[in-house]
């Protein structure tokens, strides 16, 4: 349909402001959540464990895994599961370049070398990149499934095995989501996902661990759970000389405000999760066959899921349409919907970043990514260029299945599809993405 877009001048094909609250509100937080905020405030039970200790229990037998351990955030999580499995001097870990820092970044802090892999047109870790990769002093690799579309763990678990290697999943995108009909967080040796305040299983700022190993929660524990590294919870002889002191020199344990809501969002998150599903998969059926935007998801009748959807995302071709780059189709769309949820590009490659390539973390002179390495692996990170060239976009995150509604997002980007030359002469190709989850000024 011709139309003068709102990019262009005109009115917008929806205001995303006038439209019910309910449709995008999350996390939903009842009566139930606030009352059991208050008992820890009252109470001031902020330090304890008692709260956290229920939380972990339920959770692990929600996730289908013996042991779950909370954490102050994701990263802290998984940080304790690179201790966990030995990550150390002079090791190196392989992780997809499109990811968030906190995936890898720490590995520097176990004097281990980051080797970077690309991504596929899922935006997942590209299991035919990994023998690239490898090299004599693999330890493991980080598995994202990132923005919640689940990788491909035969492929990956399947390597892992042939040479040996340690698997930990982030999950931080991801809760409750399934590959091939089972949980993902439970196929690598441990898990680990962030349950900030606005991810998909959203608990204020809170990390969990999830693992079957007995070895590896206790080495978990003692990594930064001082006031629980003691007789009663680790048993390990390896471990037992250094009780009370955290091993990771870092405090790590969860404030309980936070697992209190965990465990209101556990209670109705599986409900929450299919109300999610029916909007977001009803949006999808209706932008099939729309040129250039491609929204995110497995295939159906894959038994494979999206979970809770987080910040779900298109793939974009600009060769579709024009050449319009996904920046500029990116800003159209905010415009069309006088909204600000759609942005391009997810999160820059980390290669990318001077942080894996230049800094210097110990004062040494020496890049920190290969302070301890047998190999430069920034060399490797020239193979990365494919990752540099797959773009997507943010689509609308539906809470409620609200048809009526989300026709009217559909319409807009319908809209921008079919009056995409009208974008040309401001085109903006310069490469879009964000080193974080917020807008780019920090808001």
């Amino acid at each position: 349909m011709k139309k003068q877009l709102a990019f262009s001048g005109g009115a917008p094909t929806v205001d995303v402001s006038t439209l019910p609250e309910e449709l995008f509100h999350w996390p939903i937080i009842t009566q139930e959540d606030e009352d059991a905020a208050l008992e820890v405030i009252r109470q001031n039970k902020f330090s304890g464990t008692d709260i956290t200790i229920k939380f972990q229990d339920e959770f692990a037998l929600w996730q289908g895994r013996k042991h779950a351990l909370a954490f102050t955030n994701g990263t802290m999580a998984l940080s304790a599961a690179m201790f966990a499995i030995g990550l150390g001097m002079g090791d190196e870990i392989i992780c997809p370049t499109k990811t968030y820092w906190g995936s890898v970044s720490q590995a520097i802090n176990f004097g281990a070398s980051a080797v970077f892999c690309n991504i596929n047109d899922k935006l997942s870790m590209d299991p035919g990149d990994l023998p690239r990769c490898l090299g004599e002093h693999t330890k493991a690799i980080v598995v994202v499934h990132y923005f919640g579309y689940p990788a491909d763990m035969d492929a990956i678990m399947a390597f892992a095995s042939k040479h040996n290697l340690k698997v930990i999943e982030d999950v931080s995108h991801a809760h409750g989501a399934l590959y091939k009909g089972r949980k993902v967080g439970t196929f690598g040796d441990v898990a680990a996902m962030s349950m900030m305040s606005w991810k998909g299983f959203a608990a204020g700022e809170l990390g969990m661990l999830v693992t079957d190993d007995q070895h590896l929660y206790e080495r978990s524990i003692a990594y930064g759970h001082y006031e629980r590294n003691n007789a009663k919870h680790v048993t390990s002889a390896e471990l037992s000389p250094y009780y009370e002191i955290a091993l990771g020199g870092v405090k790590g344990r969860a404030n309980q405000l936070c697992t209190a809501l965990g465990r209101g969002q556990l209670k109705h998150f599986d409900a929450r999760v299919q109300e999610i599903d029916r909007a977001m998969n009803y949006f999808c059926d209706k932008m099939e066959g729309l040129p250039g935007v491609y929204p995110l998801r497995p295939e159906k009748g894959s038994g494979s899921t999206m979970g809770a959807w987080y910040m779900p995302q298109a793939v974009y071709k600009p060769e579709e349409l024009s050449g319009v780059s996904s920046k500029t189709f990116a800003e159209a769309i905010r415009k069309e919907t006088n909204s600000a949820f759609c942005w391009e590009g997810g999160n820059f490659p980390l290669h990318t970043h001077p942080f894996f390539q230049t800094f210097d973390f110990y004062n040494s002179g020496t890049p920190s990514r290969i302070q301890f390495a047998h190999r430069d692996v920034r060399t490797l990170d020239a193979a990365l260029k494919p990752s540099e060239s797959i773009y997507c976009m943010t689509m609308p995150w539906f809470k409620k299945f609200i048809p009526e509604h989300i026709d009217r997002l559909v319409d807009a980007f319908k809209n921008v599809v079919d009056n995409h030359e009208q974008l040309l002469p401001h085109n903006d190709a310069t490469a879009g993405g964000r080193w974080h989850g917020a807008s780019n000024d920090g808001t």
